[in-house]
């Protein structure tokens, strides 16, 4: 059969499609070029006019304006308008595709942060790793604003603390208020900063952060990932490092994105930057990347940035590379809400997965049976409850009880975490019937322990948190020759990375333990085991070092020594915290040996009266506003936290007796019994005692000067004049104490569980 002839396009229609051939490879010259990305990308429509005008000028021209006769002139008016509607559909093809590039981002960024793969949580047989969003817990904040001229910043933000603000509803607000657009989160390790910041990535990929909150594209960097990158003398500028770095990283192949579109992006404010862990950056490097960070912030100023720390890493910075963000959030204990909607949430992760994902009552039974034991346990003892403010030790504590139902949890970190190793590198071999030398009949755990504990005392030296492959098996061949060991360093390293998982590999050929905590107590195991306390000594000062330090007190046997030679060396908080860390064990260890007991005390009262000398010589001198802030500075580390948080009541209701005396008497005594806690308690009791915001705790404020004309005053607007002021006026505590500025939002509660013990 003949074939049919195809039916003949008209002239327009060829020449249209001819322009199309031309302008989908880019025919279009550099200015239609530039316009058409102006119009897709940037949605710059006056400039994207403009630009292809002229490009449609340089390169038609010379066809489109020569002389031709009047049918070739309808012909070309023809060919303009398929030509048109080509662009037109080739646009929305080009759009599509864009935004399907897009999507497929958003959906990479959110694949990588799918699981709640906590750091320090090694992998358990008969323990599964639940989904992030299964068992997320909102963390909360205590917040200041750093830069000046946000006053109203300031209320809003204490106004959201007193109900427990939440980092959503900050990023609702940023894009109304600057003060928002830059936050950065300080907390110590196994407070949930990463996870924090894995479920925001996580939310926005998935689009199913609150409504009220901007869909901005996520970008998670860590910064550990990066530190070489971003430490040398060139480093790549952010879209750069977004699009070479961070994009090829994520778990989605052949993920293809636009040449400029992270610049784009950020230019227009449509990127919200999360860059995890400054304090994993080596000191000597942090300013280079702290230098690298403001020239980002700078540039690209409508686009948001959090920033993830330890709070002596953010606040030890230098003037010259300092970054000062203009939010300052800390990250607040776990609360006993929070403690329980976390470990109903795991149990249940559990018990669905352990019934092939069988959500039925006989299910949710089981898991509730479960997290009503553990959480029984926790609320019965102080310790635990204490251990249990940190989502990190929580979360090992469930997993413990989990593997050991009918066991007795561990009552202080140390021996939390001593148990964990035990678990890891004796039971879970043991369990999983595995023949390797960690299960050997000589306790080859035990020795396995001791050769991590080297490796961790020599990283912490070195001020590393990874080890190169290379330079790992040398020590290892070092560590296992020390303890007549035979097997071979490669072995060892392949067993105790396949099988215990307390050493990870996250990068290729690159080691470090699950999280630094780890690294930190085996340290302290270490120094132990060695006898050689002396190698702390000249470490009081770096805050590398803190917690190596506080683990090491837990644990030794005599402590007072070390106790005392932080004190004689100026050290007065890291003595106080000695105290209080070897404090939690006197009831056990210490009641045995009167001798050292008595040593310890001695000791700690020897820091109590060399830690509040700088207090007493301010009131003695009637520097009135610095003794104020002096008070809140001694309250707020005695209770563990770090200066600029707030108290919350169970920081007052247990904060120690002694100190608390010691304030108060000292208060009374230099105002001639016009100040002090007592005096305030006194008054507040007169006024009924109030517990919550009313008409008593307004008369309360009245009275001793914190209200006057019906509004309360911040704390600048105080007298500090012990001539003038009100009876009861200080301590006040300042504006980041245990009382807000903007008194009302929550203060009656905390001042109440203060002036409410029998001590004051």
């Amino acid at each position: 059969m003949p074939e049919e002839p195809s039916k003949q396009a008209s002239i327009p229609e060829q020449l249209a499609e001819i322009l199309i051939k031309v302008l989908k490879p880019g025919g279009i010259g550099i200015g239609g070029g530039y316009g058409l990305w102006l119009l897709l990308i940037e949605d710059n429509v006056g400039k994207a006019i403009a630009s292809t005008l002229i490009g449609f000028c340089f390169s038609y021209a010379g066809k489109l304006l020569e002389p031709i006769h009047k049918g070739n002139q309808q012909r070309l008016e023809k060919a303009g308008e398929v030509v048109n509607k080509k662009l037109d559909q080739f646009g929305e093809q080009a759009i599509a595709k864009l935004t399907s590039a897009e999507e497929r981002y958003f959906e990479a960024q959110a694949a990588e942060c799918e699981t709640c793969s906590t750091e320090g949580m090694a992998k358990i047989s008969g323990i599964f790793t639940p989904m992030l969003e299964e068992v997320f817990v909102p963390l909360e904040f205590d917040g200041r604003v750093a830069s000046p001229g946000f006053s109203r910043s300031l209320e809003d933000l204490e106004r959201l603390q007193a109900s427990g603000v939440s980092i959503w509803d900050l990023l609702a607000r940023a894009k109304r208020d600057a003060i928002y657009s830059e936050i950065a989160i300080l907390a110590w390790g196994g407070y949930g900063k990463t996870t924090l910041l894995r479920h925001i990535a996580f939310s926005l990929g998935k689009n199913k952060q609150p409504k009220e909150v901007t869909r901005y594209i996520p970008v998670l960097l860590l910064l550990r990932k990066y530190r070489e990158i971003l430490s040398q003398e060139t480093p790549p500028s952010l879209p750069e490092l977004i699009m070479q770095h961070h994009i090829p990283s994520l778990p989605i192949a052949d993920l293809k994105m636009p040449t400029d579109w992270a610049k784009a992006m950020l230019e227009q404010g449509k990127m919200l930057v999360m860059l995890d862990g400054f304090d994993e950056v080596p000191k000597a490097k942090r300013p280079l990347v702290a230098r690298w960070l403001n020239a980002q912030r700078k540039k690209y100023r409508k686009s948001l940035f959090i920033l993830t720390a330890r709070p002596k890493a953010y606040n030890e910075q230098t003037s010259s590379d300092r970054i000062d963000f203009n939010s300052l959030l800390y990250v607040r204990n776990f609360n006993e809400p929070q403690r329980k909607a976390f470990v109903e949430k795991w149990y249940w992760c559990q018990e669905y997965y352990h019934h092939g994902k069988e959500d039925i009552p006989a299910v949710r039974k089981a898991a509730q049976d479960a997290a009503d034991d553990l959480l029984k346990q926790i609320n019965q003892r102080q310790e635990l409850a204490d251990l249990s403010q940190n989502p990190l030790l929580l979360n090992m504590i469930a997993m413990f009880h989990r593997r050991y139902p009918s066991s007795k949890l561990p009552k202080r970190r140390v021996e939390l975490y001593q148990e964990i190793c035990v678990l890891q590198l004796r039971d879970r071999p043991g369990a999983r019937d595995i023949e390797t030398w960690l299960t050997g009949d000589n306790d080859e755990y035990a020795t396995a322990q001791v050769i991590l504990q080297m490796l961790a005392l020599e990283m912490m030296q070195q001020k590393e948190e990874r080890v190169e492959q290379a330079v790992l098996l040398k020590r290892l061949e070092g560590y296992l020759k020390a303890q007549e060991e035979s097997i071979a360093p490669a072995d060892f390293l392949r067993q105790i990375e396949q099988i215990s998982e307390l050493l990870v590999q996250r990068e290729p050929e690159e080691f470090e333990f699950p999280h630094l905590s780890f690294q930190e107590f085996l340290a302290a195991k270490e120094v132990v085991r060695r006898g050689e306390e002396h190698l702390l000594y000249e470490r009081f000062g770096e805050d590398w070092w803190k917690s190596v330090i506080l683990l090491y007190a837990a644990q030794v046997k005599k402590p007072s020594t070390l106790i005392r030679t932080a004190l004689s060396q100026g050290f007065k908080d890291l003595a106080d915290a000695c105290c209080q860390e070897t404090s939690k064990r006197i009831d056990t260890d210490l009641q045995q040996d009167l001798a050292e007991l008595n040593a310890l005390q001695e000791a700690v009262t020897e820091v109590k009266t060399s830690r509040y000398q700088t207090l007493e010589e301010l009131l003695r001198t009637q520097q009135w506003k610095a003794a104020d802030y002096e008070t809140y500075r001694l309250m707020i580390t005695t209770v563990g936290k770090e200066e600029g948080q707030w108290f919350d009541r169970a920081d007052l209701e247990n904060f120690p007796c002694e100190d608390l005396r010691i304030l108060n008497q000292l208060w009374v005594k230099y105002s001639n019994s016009k100040w002090g806690f007592s005096v305030q308690k006194r008054i507040w009791q007169e006024c009924g005692s109030p517990m919550e915001y009313n008409d008593a705790w307004e008369e309360f404020g009245d009275l001793i000067g914190w209200r006057k004309g019906g509004d309360w005053l911040r704390s600048e607007k105080l007298t500090y004049d012990l001539k003038k002021s009100l009876t009861g006026e200080l301590p006040r505590l300042s504006r980041s104490g245990w009382m807000v500025d903007v008194l009302g939002w929550g203060a009656s509660s905390r001042v109440g569980s203060l002036f409410s013990r029998r001590d004051l």
